[in-house]
Order: C-alpha cells, then sequence, then structure tokens
C-alpha cells in the first residue's frame, strides 16, 4: 500500500444494503487520486467479466426459424425469444442446460413453467413468455449457459451448427449497474485525502458482495504478472499491512493506559457523522468510548443512522460506546 497509509491509517469498508441485489461499498481513507483509480478499474471488470448465465437459444416445435408465427400464441418466435432473453436464471455444478416448456392451457405461459432440475434456478418465474388461445399447443427447449462477457448469435450458429435452433446474442455479466463517486475526506489535518463508494447492482444470480470478490481477485491476478518474482523495489516508500493493522490494534489496547489520542477520523465516519462528534468535543476513539447513546444522541445534527454508523465502526475495531 502506499506510504501514507502508515499515517493515516489502513482503509476501512463500510456496506450498506440498498435493497436485495444493490449494495454500495464506502471505502475509505485512501491517498489522492486513488479514488478514481480504484474505482474505474472495478467498474471496468465489474461489468465486463463477471461469469452469468443467458438464453443462448430457442427450438420451437414444428418451426425453425425467427420469424415464424404459432397460430393461438400472442407472440412470433422472435418475441417469445425475445422475452426469454429476460430470463433470470442460475446454474449450480453446470454450465449448460437445456430447458423445456410445455403449455396448451389458455392463458399467460410463465417462466415457473418450466422443467427443471436441481442444477437450475429460475429467478423470475412470473416472467410471461406469450399468451395462448384454446386448443393451442407450445412446446420450446431452451438453452442456458454459463459464460462470461457477450457472444453473438453467428459466433454461436458457427460453433453449433444445430438444425431448427434458432441463436441469439447473448450478454451473460450478472452485474447490471456499477456507479462509483469519488470525493475529499480528511483525517487529522490532511484534507485531500479519497473516499470511494461504489454501487453495485446484480440480477440477484450472484450477490454484490460476490461480484465485488471476484473482480478484485481477477485484478490481482493480472496485477501479479507485473511482479511474478515479488521483488521489493523502493520498500521504503510501501506500507505493510500487516504492521500498519498491528501498530493500529496496539494503540486502541494501550489507549487507556497511555492517554494516547487516536483522531476519531481514522474510523471512516460519514462527513455529517463526523463534524457531529467534533462539534461535540469528541476527537478521538479514546473519547468516543467513553460515551453512552444517550450522550451521543443527545448531540446536536446526531440521529440515530449516525449512532448505527459510530457503533458498527468502533465493532470493526473490537470496541464499544460505555454502557449507560
Amino acid at each position: 500500500m502506499h506510504l501514507i497509509q502508515e499515517e493515516i491509517g489502513l482503509p476501512s469498508i463500510k456496506i450498506e444494503e440498498s435493497d436485495q441485489n444493490t449494495t454500495i461499498f464506502t471505502i475509505s481513507p485512501l491517498p489522492s487520486g486513488y479514488g478514481t483509480t480504484l474505482g474505474n478499474a472495478m467498474r471496468r471488470v465489474l461489468l465486463s467479466s463477471v461469469p452469468g448465465t443467458a438464453v443462448t437459444g430457442i427450438k420451437v416445435k414444428g418451426k425453425n426459424y425467427e420469424y415464424s408465427t404459432i397460430e393461438g400464441a400472442s407472440d412470433s418466435v422472435l418475441q417469445m425469444l425475445l422475452n426469454l432473453k429476460q430470463l433470470n436464471v442460475k446454474l449450480s455444478n453446470v454450465t449448460q442446460a437445456d430447458l423445456t416448456l410445455k403449455s396448451s392451457k389458455k392463458g399467460d405461459v410463465t417462466a415457473s413453467m418450466i422443467e427443471k432440475d436441481s442444477n437450475v434456478e429460475i429467478l423470475n418465474p412470473d416472467l410471461v413468455i406469450t399468451t395462448l388461445e384454446d386448443k393451442t399447443d407450445l412446446e420450446i427447449t431452451i438453452r442456458i449457459e454459463k459464460n462470461v462477457g457477450y457472444i453473438t448469435s453467428k459466433e454461436r450458429q458457427a460453433k453449433e451448427n444445430i438444425v431448427d435452433w434458432i441463436w441469439t446474442d447473448a450478454f451473460y455479466s450478472p452485474v447490471k449497474k456499477v456507479r462509483f463517486h469519488q470525493e475529499n475526506t480528511r483525517v487529522g489535518q490532511m484534507t485531500n485525502l479519497d473516499k470511494l463508494t461504489l454501487e453495485i447492482q446484480t440480477n440477484g444470480s450472484i450477490t454484490p458482495t460476490e461480484s465485488m470478490r471476484f473482480a478484485s481477485n481477477l485484478l490481482t491476478s493480472y496485477f501479479s504478472l507485473f511482479n511474478e518474482e515479488k521483488i521489493a523495489v523502493e520498500s521504503d516508500f510501501l506500507s505493510n499491512v500487516d504492521s500498519i493493522s498491528s501498530k493500529q490494534q496496539a494503540q486502541v489496547v494501550e489507549a487507556p493506559a497511555k492517554e494516547t489520542y487516536t483522531p476519531i477520523e481514522i474510523l471512516g465516519l460519514s462527513p455529517r457523522t463526523l463534524n457531529a462528534c467534533i462539534n461535540g468535543d469528541i476527537g478521538s476513539i479514546e473519547q468516543l468510548v467513553k460515551c453512552s447513546e444517550a450522550k451521543l444522541s443527545n448531540l446536536r445534527g446526531f440521529g440515530k443512522k449516525a449512532l448505527n454508523e459510530v457503533k458498527d465502526a468502533l465493532a470493526g475495531r473490537g470496541l464499544s460506546l460505555a454502557d449507560e
């Protein structure tokens, strides 16, 4: 890590789930410029390289090209294929599966009617594929594959060359949205540090946390190619993560005996919460752990959200607020 981390402490990561498939990660403090550097790299890998599943083709009984129509069905074969491309599937233990959809009942044909085994989980069973009238038989075989990136229908057709299958372009990424934001933060008198906020939304087949871990591991594997021998160059200007972590833990443990002053900024609190503490004459971790929940709640601008933020930050360091 950057040498400056020995002065400002290790970056901490706060995780906030805004909904089931969306998570916001906040990483700080970082050296100036590193918010954009890390955010842009993570965003590119998350959108392009996380493996996922997609519908790659269908076979409709009695039809062999996409512009066919089925009497009694509200959608053409092409429209059914477009509807099936919205199918959200999770595969386990396999990388490919052929699913069967049969229906002869009047009404909507949904993804819940697809026949599947224990290796397949359909995450949006309410997806409407088409609508049938009376005395209409529909039978579709659906090819599901797990892969990475984007593959065109022409590439698929050249590879498979199977009669009666209708192939489609496939974008496998389970990551639907990645957004990052860099802003300034401070530790003590240093006001030009970075705080990175990374918002990740997936389709549910993989969690945002899992996707972030995959992306970070992938980047690590590539960056390690530049120094496979693990030769330390100008090591005096690099910080050691283990030594910083040990130093921070020792400072906190020894704080009561030595009455040390550990800046509260190291906790990586939000600006609003940090300002409320500082305005209440709480500028160090040592002062903070002596406060009770009631005392903090009486501070101006310090609400329940700020209280939970402080408790989580302290818990991450093995600390807690004082009893009432």
